[in-house]
């Protein structure tokens, strides 16, 4: 190898070493202690396992859940959907009585204007067509005997 591809020598530096710093172990927290009445003693349980061994031990008392509030038989929903249905049917009746009366009222309305109609259309055609140049307020009828020749009207 040349000298100036030589491998260079590492400098050499003062080494420190540190040393970690110990935390104090933690304490755990001291276990609930379960009351127990002065005066009573706990059962002591024996059981005796298929192969023979005997296991023995304080009985402990399984714990209970809470008691959950008993749902009724029928849900809140179905009753409010079925007293719906209920009052819906309980309206209909009313709702069909009320469309007959609205097409009933539609109908004398009707009725009303097509009399109304034809009493001023009257009134109208008489002051139209009546004789004009009468004096005074009585109503002049001639009759004439009218006669028919050869299809013809003569009065």
């Amino acid at each position: 190898m040349y000298p100036e591809h030589a491998p260079h020598a590492p400098e050499q530096r003062a080494v420190e070493v540190h040393q970690p710093t110990p935390y104090p172990p933690a304490v755990p927290a001291p276990a609930p202690l379960v009351p127990v009445q002065p005066n009573t003693v706990p059962t002591v349980a024996t059981i005796v396992l298929p192969d023979g061994r005997i296991v023995t031990g304080y009985a402990v008392e399984p714990t209970r859940p809470e008691p959950v509030a008993a749902k009724p038989a029928v849900s809140q929903t179905a009753v409010n959907v079925a007293l719906g249905g209920i009052g819906f049917l309980a309206v209909s009746g009313g709702l069909l009585l009320l469309t007959s009366f609205i097409a009933a009222l539609t109908a004398l309305i009707t009725q009303l204007i097509t009399l109304a109609a034809v009493i001023f259309g009257g009134w109208i055609a008489v002051q139209v067509l009546g004789t004009h140049g009468q004096r005074g307020g009585g109503t002049t009828v001639n009759i004439r005997r009218a006669v028919f020749k050869r299809n013809k009207f003569h009065s």
